[in-house]
């Protein structure tokens, strides 16, 4: 590299650090979110643009990022973050990938358990999903890492592996008739109970609030039905950005789009 494009690289960097410095300080001076769904999308496609040997590669730099972000969460005190990182579309890719990438959450499930830094900061892990999609060994791993962080509350990390809107909502209602069933409620008093709040009971994220805020990544415009009953007055915000180069910037700029909103909630 010459001297000459050095320094230019050196100066991108230093307005780069001042830029994110001033949002850091615009977004702190605003209301935060609460709750965050992240949708963690891009990582395939970084991986083919980069010429990696394996899709997987693509994957292991969005596990890496994540940690990234949730520390920027922490420093924001935002307490409760939900990710979608295994949807019940995803089973049908090829069984290499499929096991590829279970293998890497068995693993960062397993590291989670054990990471001092979990326990300091005492974050809660909790999965929701459709267990039993997934594999025996997949499902163990993510009840060690909610085991061992069943009882902290200072920040909350949801894990959507499994997860398909349509088929929460499905889980919902059939729980719920198989419920009333066993109770012996009549037909027509069941159908008489039906509301949103009853439905909202059986969902995965029965005792969780709605996101405030669902972020995803890779310029695609749509959720795919990622928290689709939960995310009805949520705000959007969608970035060009594959997931594993997601910025601090376009983290923080997610957040003042939010800021700049007003939240109506149908009203």
């Amino acid at each position: 590299m010459s001297v000459t494009n050095e320094r230019y690289g050196m100066f991108k960097h230093l307005l780069y650090r001042l830029y994110e410095g001033r949002l850091l300080q615009e977004v702190r001076g605003g209301e935060l979110p609460r709750h965050i769904g992240l949708i963690l999308d891009g990582n395939r496609r970084y991986a083919r643009e980069r010429g990696f040997s394996t899709l997987l590669e693509g994957h292991r730099r969005g596990a890496e990022k994540l940690e990234e972000v949730l520390n920027w969460c922490e420093e924001l005190a935002i307490g409760m973050v939900t990710v979608w990182i295994f949807s019940t579309e995803n089973v049908s890719r090829t069984q290499e990938e499929v096991d590829g990438l279970l293998g890497l959450i068995e693993k960062k499930m397993h590291d989670i358990a054990r990471d001092p830094k979990v326990h300091r900061k005492r974050m809660r892990i909790r999965a929701i999903g459709k267990m039993d999609l997934l594999p025996q060994s997949t499902v163990k791993a993510i009840q060690e890492a909610e085991d061992a962080t069943r009882e902290y509350d200072a920040f909350c990390l949801n894990v959507a592996v499994g997860y398909g809107g349509r088929q929460e909502i499905a889980d919902a209602v059939a729980t719920m008739l198989r419920d009333k069933s066993v109770r012996k409620v009549p037909l027509e008093q069941i159908i008489d109970e039906i509301s949103i709040d009853e439905i909202g009971k059986y969902l995965y994220t029965y005792d969780l609030p709605d996101p405030d805020l669902i972020i995803r990544t890779s310029g695609e415009v749509r959720l795919s039905g990622f928290l689709l009953w939960q995310s009805a007055y949520s705000e959007y915000y969608f970035c060009d950005a594959y997931w594993p180069v997601f910025r601090k910037i376009d983290f923080l700029r997610a957040i003042r789009s939010f800021q700049q909103r007003e939240r109506r909630f149908g009203i």
